[in-house]
């Protein structure tokens, strides 16, 4: 059986992606918490690299519809 090679940074990989997004979609974090109906500092952790908090399955599924991206453009290296 082939070894399997999990991406051990996969938090950062979604935060970066996240933030990009956003970004390209000129959208303040304070915009995109209220369509996820999460509060503006929990959307800051999220984005966050000093932040070691994790977020449901849930939450990012709400995050790409928001961003209308798939969740596979967020875990994408």
């Amino acid at each position: 059986m082939e070894q399997l090679n999990f991406n051990p940074n996969i938090y950062d990989t979604i935060r970066r992606n996240i933030k990009k997004y956003r970004k390209e979609r000129k959208m303040t974090a304070a915009a995109l918490s209220e369509l996820v109906d999460i509060s503006h500092d929990f959307m800051r952790q999220i984005e966050s690299e000093k932040t070691a908090y994790n977020f449901s399955v849930n939450t990012l599924y709400k995050i790409s519809v928001a961003l209308d991206v798939s969740l596979d453009d967020l875990i994408r290296e």
